[in-house]
């Protein structure tokens, strides 16, 4: 460890003392030096020491690119403890040994093999090491040392590119930086001028000139023109050993391009320019195009065209053509040849992107004068207006006139017109025209409410040239008149409570009216006169066209009059004035103590005022045990083998109950006396029941007597209760007869007595579309087989 630190310190003396030696030099220098350097390592702080030793160094650096018939000597390992006996043996490693460096292990002389490139390799570090050849023991600590290459001048310059690109603004001053050209050099900068470059403009003189030291192009012309020249080829040349005689050199190519700035002003080719326009021509149509010239290009040649004056200015427009540059002149308004035949125009064009520096040169814009001139066409009528507006009266009488349209030729020549309706306008031909004057009149009646407008086209031809027409729209307005009748403005549901009182409001009435007096509507309402003194109800007018129905006494009877009708007379107040009678029909309801109707109908006297929904499904329990009953009945009969109650398959009515009546009602008093219920007496008479079979004669029992003055529900429901409670009644009373029936059954007349009879069988099927409540009797008469069981 004490060997090899003195060793390393030793080598690198010699390194930097033979630095300067001169390389064609041959110098030994044998260094014996006895050096004991006491200290404390890292380890365990023990005493180191240094041993002696000596080393010859002849040479440490060599030329790159040697050419020698022999191989380059670069130097000498030698120690102290070599005797010259031949016991030490000289080993060298580390960058090249062996196949670049070769030593002789005996002397310890170092020699390069091969030519060496700097440029490649600066530089190599080897390790060398004296070794015992008895033992193989190192007598030295290995070293390590380095070899450099000495350049020479082998590398010319080489830009960074082959070819460079720039640009600069024209009308640049002399001096302006376009570009910095950038060369380098392989060689060993430190050493010599070998990496020294100069640079040098070979072609582009003499509008741009380099500096030598930097490579910066620079121009060196004042106001260079991009419209005389635009592109210019540079090449440079880049010179080492600092631009001297022998020294290697490169080159690149510059492309300079000089870019536009506006320094042209927009000029016309011409100073007059000529159009014309047909006086048809609609406003927007092009006449022609002017084009003001300007050698700049881009948004520098951009150009705004424009018109200064002239007596065709408020005629004429000129807009501009971005994409060409040009003027595009166009018809403002309609042109007239019989007004004015030629105008003039002055146009200017101006550059939208004016460069400050060059407004000195003049103004950046031109003008031209322009003249257009008018041609005559055959021009169609021209109306007197855009469109016309007529109002008439709906009673208008067919033929009368309504109004008049006029148009005129509009050319020098006054062609006739004649005039004609566009019945596409006009398909029910209602409206007709005058050819010869345009008076529109009428040709069918009018109605207001049925069409309040109409529109209709007129069309103006000329005579001597049906091809030259112009038609022009016509609004026609129904004046309304009044010619109709106020009426009720919805359908009105009244009623009436039984506990009403004297005075109560029951209905609010209002009218419409198909017509529409310009003062608005005003209705009133009274009753008929007949009906003036109404005992019952009075009409009360609002005066805010509705009416209010009222009744006049206290309490009403649906037993006794179930519906009231009460006509009304409504007028209105325009002229002549118009009248109509409605009728309101008023029912007579049951409700409860807040007025709100509960029933209407005339079935609802037949039950309690009270019927609650158990009462209803306690009397449907009924219905179906009697059903049941005269199943079972019936099923008995058949056992006993007893002639069938039905003999035959005509002879179906004895199972149903006869009524020989279906009456309207209670106010059917022709069909029906209601009296009969009230007289119990004439129902209690002992008579032979016809739903009975001669042969089995049933015990007929009788009730107790009947009052005139018993409530009919009450005799109904006891009625009904007796047969349910009565044990001996045979099963065919299962359909009581209670001598009344109201209005509106579903199922109409169940008796076939009054129903043609044929050979055929009758047919039943429709019993089973009544639902499970004639189930039964759809099972009994439904059937194919029914009759034959």
């Amino acid at each position: 460890m004490r060997t090899h630190s003195f060793l390393t310190v030793f080598l690198w003396s010699c390194v930097f003392y033979v630095i300067h030696m001169t390389p064609s030099q041959k110098r030994t220098n044998k260094h014996s030096h006895s050096e004991r350097i006491t200290g404390l390592s890292e380890n365990d702080g023990k005493t180191l020491h240094r041993t002696k030793r000596g080393w010859m160094w002849n040479q440490f650096f060599l030329l790159e690119e040697y050419t020698g018939p022999d191989t380059q000597y670069v130097g000498k390992l030698h120690t102290d403890q070599d005797k010259g006996d031949g016991n030490l043996k000289y080993i060298l490693t580390g960058d090249g040994a062996g196949s670049l460096f070769i030593i002789d292990e005996n002397t310890g002389d170092i020699h390069a093999a091969k030519k060496l490139d700097r440029e490649e390799k600066s530089l190599y570090v080897l390790r060398a090491k004296a070794i015992d050849r008895k033992t193989g023991r190192q007598v030295e600590p290995e070293s390590e040392f380095i070899i450099k290459i000495h350049d020479i001048n082998d590398n010319e310059p080489k830009f960074t590119k082959d070819m460079y690109t720039a640009s600069i603004p024209e009308m640049s001053g002399v001096g302006t930086s376009v570009i910095q050209v950038t060369a380098t050099d392989a060689d060993d900068e430190n050493y010599g001028n070998s990496a020294k470059v100069v640079y040098s403009i070979l072609q582009g003189q003499p509008y741009f000139s380099v500096d030598p030291e930097t490579g910066i192009i620079k121009t060196a012309l004042p106001d260079m023109s991009r419209e005389n020249r635009e592109q210019y080829q540079v090449v440079i040349q880049a010179k080492d050993m600092g631009g001297q005689m022998g020294g290697l050199s490169g080159t690149t190519t510059v492309n300079i391009t000089l870019t536009d700035v506006n320094d042209n002003p927009p000029r016309f080719p011409q100073s007059t320019y000529q159009f014309s326009s047909p006086e048809s021509a609609p406003p927007g149509t092009p006449l022609g195009r002017i084009k003001a010239n300007d050698p700049d290009v881009g948004e520098n040649a951009e150009i705004e065209y424009s018109i200064s004056n002239g007596d065709g200015s408020d005629m004429f427009d000129i807009i501009t053509d971005k994409d060409t540059q040009e003027g595009i002149i166009t018809v403002k308004k309609p042109l007239d040849f019989e007004n004015k035949v030629l105008y003039t125009l002055r146009v200017e064009a101006t550059n939208t992107h004016p460069d400050p520096r060059f407004l000195q040169l003049g103004p950046f814009k031109d003008t031209a004068l322009v003249k257009i001139s008018v041609e005559d066409t055959d021009e169609p009528p021209v109306f007197s207006r855009p469109w016309y507006l007529i109002e008439v009266d709906e009673d208008a009488k067919e033929g009368s006139i309504i109004g008049h349209v006029l148009a005129q030729d509009p050319d020098t020549a006054k062609n006739a017109i004649k005039y004609s309706v566009d019945r596409h306008t006009d398909l029910d031909r209602i409206f007709n025209i005058y050819s010869g004057n345009g008076s529109l009149f009428i040709s069918k009646p009018l109605d207001r409410e049925e069409t309040p407008w109409h529109n209709i086209t007129v069309i103006a031809t000329e005579i001597n040239n049906p091809k030259q027409s112009s038609q022009i729209p016509v609004f026609i307005r129904i004046l309304d008149i009044n010619d109709h009748a106020p009426e009720f403005a919805n359908y009105y549901e009244t009623f009436v409570c039984e506990n009403a009182k004297a005075g109560q409001l029951i209905q609010t009435v209002s009218a419409t009216d198909k017509d529409q007096p310009p003062r608005g509507h005003k209705f009133f309402f009274e009753l008929v006169p007949e009906f003036a003194a109404h005992p019952n109800f009075s009409v009360v007018d609002n005066k805010d066209n509705t009416a209010g129905i009222m009744t006049r006494r206290n309490g009403y009877s649906r037993s006794k009059t179930s519906t009231y009708l009460l006509p009304i007379i409504i007028f209105d107040n325009d002229y002549p004035i118009q009248s109509s009678t409605g009728t309101l029909t008023i029912r007579v309801c049951a409700c409860d103590s807040r007025g709100n109707m509960q029933s209407c109908s005339a079935e609802a006297l037949l039950l309690p005022a009270g019927l609650s929904t158990g009462a209803l499904v306690a009397i449907l329990l009924c219905i179906i045990i009697l059903l049941v009953l005269v199943v079972l009945f019936t099923a008995l009969k058949r056992q006993r083998k007893k002639e069938p109650l039905i003999i035959s398959k005509d002879d179906v009515r004895d199972n149903i109950v006869t009524y020989n009546d279906e009456g309207g009602g209670e106010e059917d008093t022709q069909a029906f006396d209601i009296g009969t219920l009230r007289n119990p007496e004439a129902r209690e008479e002992s008579k032979m029941r016809r739903d009975v079979i001669p042969e089995t004669i049933f015990q007929i029992r009788r009730t107790a007597p009947l009052w005139e003055n018993i409530d009919v529900q009450d005799f109904i429901h006891r009625r009904l209760k007796e047969n349910d409670l009565d044990p001996a009644a045979p099963p065919y009373d299962s359909l009581a007869t209670y001598a009344y029936e109201g209005n509106d059954s579903i199922a109409n007349s169940l008796s076939s007595l009054e129903s043609l009879t044929t050979e055929g069988n009758q047919d039943y099927d429709y019993l089973s579309d009544w639902g499970p409540r004639f189930k039964k009797l759809a099972d009994m008469y439904g059937g194919e087989d029914s009759d034959r069981d």
